[in-house]
């Protein structure tokens, strides 16, 4: 993984001294909290319902296990014990003081961690694949091309106030894990017909109020042209982009109101302009980074162990955890296991200082040191023996952190929502935990089979609803929450937006519709379908017939 250089630590260690300042100068009331708003966003800290929340960078999801330490120990003395991993593979700690924040971040800078550009009208952290770097159908590392973006963009002086947030994923694998559709760009690597790594570039995907799949503005573009292209596309949006309109503000906006062959036109002649100019990264900086990323030697380990095998028939739970969490590895002999943070009846994506202290221990003991934040708000560790799964598991049950729903019923995304957040509309936590619980039983939720259910408490989606094979969003009608439901949504390279399937359904009533979709599947699936394959086949109408005769 990426280690800090000189200037790295210069700069956090700048930044760290410069809002200690900034806070000083708030607690004494010399700032007011109108004029503290836009420097402390630059620093990840946000106001929300109750407290402030910062929100810390964890660049293309990729931990080691002595920073999940410190982040324990910022949980454990800053906070309320917790830290919550967010869909964006960053954490968020809900409940600093204000009066401690320049002591966490100095704490993060001592293991090369901080909260630069996970808030504001910046270019957000970059995030990857959650398996980048060990995914048996991998292309490239993405993690080598998203720390390349995250320098780049760090102190890009035009991109340092754009007319909203900017968000960037990327991909090494033709299987999609980064959701590249549904962002501002997205990049998904692929070989020309001579073999040379190239990009795909998406532009103008995202979620919020105006959900949009992104265009294709370039089927191949070479890796070495990648940052003038990037910079092309960014001074289009800094040109043209809105300002004046907070919901119209984003690229997604201004890609439908331009026309994509039009915006296509005005990035690659601005490009033209650029390209040969020296805005690309020489050759030699890259293999540096890349250096980085170098795949590690893996001690020799078993294809086949011989005890894996007999834990499987002799510990049922082993067997169904593993059939939830492990991943194909391209090293023969290991695995990838994806962690849960979705116990029944908990806050999904929440993790207690003793979790991330067992995770950081197991990670080392059973691994190679490396953590992985997803997505889907788990965790990942990606090089396990194969003959150490059993162990792993143990380890992982005596931590609560054994649940073997990875991506099933109870693996809900939810945002902080009315708990929390000062802009949502409605719970999305509690109803999370009611859907866990009524889906408790884990030979049901392994019949059910692969089925992602997504939460968003408002319009933003900072849940991703939007893409959830059942996606539920609040609303609020005349003070009361209710809960509006889509299906059909997909993230991947099959990219798709879900429908809404009809009238909203009150807080009590939304568990019973949510069970009452499932049995609908349940009784038209074929030949062992999942809950997507069903619904492409039949569409929305047999589910609405069953639900709002039901209701």
């Amino acid at each position: 993984m990426y280690r800090y250089d000189e200037f790295d630590a210069d700069f956090v260690a700048q930044r760290v001294a410069q809002f200690s300042g900034q806070v000083a100068r708030r607690l004494s009331g010399e700032l007011s909290e109108d004029e503290f708003k836009p420097l402390r966003l630059m620093n990840g800290l946000y106001l929300q319902l109750h407290a402030y929340m910062l929100r810390v960078a964890i660049p293309y999801g990729t931990l080691s296990a002595t920073q999940m330490r410190r982040l324990a120990v910022i949980a454990r003395e800053h906070d309320r014990g917790y830290g919550h991993f967010t869909t964006r593979q960053n954490i968020q700690f809900n409940w600093p003081k204000l009066a401690e924040v320049p002591a966490i971040l100095d704490k993060l800078a001592e293991v090369e961690m901080h909260a630069i550009q996970t808030s504001g009208n910046c270019i957000r952290n970059v995030t990857a694949d959650q398996f980048a770097g060990v995914a048996e159908d991998e292309i490239e590392d993405p993690r080598i091309t998203a720390e390349i973006i995250r320098q780049w963009s760090s102190l890009h002086p035009e991109f340092t106030f754009l007319p909203r947030k900017f968000k960037i994923a990327v991909t090494g694998a033709p299987n999609d894990r980064a959701a590249v559709r549904f962002h501002d760009i997205g990049l998904q690597m692929l070989r020309d017909e001579n073999g040379e790594v190239g990009f795909e570039v998406w532009v103008g995907g995202g979620q919020g109020r105006t959900p949009v799949i992104a265009e294709r503005i370039r089927g191949f573009l070479p890796k070495r042209y990648l940052l003038s292209y990037l910079d092309a596309i960014l001074r289009v949006y800094n040109m043209l982009g809105r300002r004046d309109n907070l919901y119209k503000a984003r690229i997604k906006i201004l890609v439908q109101q331009t026309g994509v062959e039009e915006f296509t036109r005005l990035v690659e002649e601005e490009w033209q302009q650029i390209k040969d100019r020296g805005f690309d990264l020489p050759e030699a900086e890259r293999r540096r980074i890349e250096a980085y990323f170098a795949p590690p030697a893996y001690p020799a380990a078993e294809t086949h162990p011989a005890a894996l095998r007999a834990a499987e028939d002799s510990d049922p739970g082993f067997a169904q955890w593993l059939q939830a969490s492990l991943a194909e590895h391209r090293e023969p002999g290991y695995g990838i296991v994806t962690i849960s943070l979705k116990p029944i009846g908990g806050a999904p994506g929440d993790a207690t200082a003793e979790q991330m202290e067992a995770v950081a221990d197991l990670a080392e003991r059973y691994g190679l040191g490396e953590i992985r934040v997803s997505h889907e708000q788990n965790l990942v560790l990606p090089d396990v023996r194969l003959s150490d799964l059993h162990a792993l598991y143990q380890g992982l049950l005596d931590a609560g952190l054994a649940t073997a729903n990875v991506g099933l019923v109870s693996d809900i995304i939810a945002c902080p929502g009315l708990d929390y957040c000062n802009l949502a509309n409605a719970r999305s936590i509690p109803v999370a935990q009611r859907l866990g619980e009524r889906f408790a039983d884990l030979d049901r939720q392994h019949e059910i089979g692969p089925l992602k259910v997504k939460i968003s408490g408002c319009i933003n989606a900072c849940g991703h609803h939007h893409v959830g094979d059942i996606g539920i969003l609040g609303v609020d009608r005349k003070g009361e929450e209710f809960y509006q439901i889509t299906l059909g949504g997909r993230p991947d390279e099959q990219a798709a937006i879900g429908k809404i399937i009809g009238p909203s359904f009150s807080y009590d009533e939304v568990t019973d519709a949510v069970d009452n979709i499932v049995e609908t599947y349940l009784g038209l699936r074929q030949d062992g379908e999942t809950f997507a394959e069903a619904y492409r086949r039949v569409g929305l109408d047999p589910f609405k017939e069953k639900l709002y005769a039901a209701h």
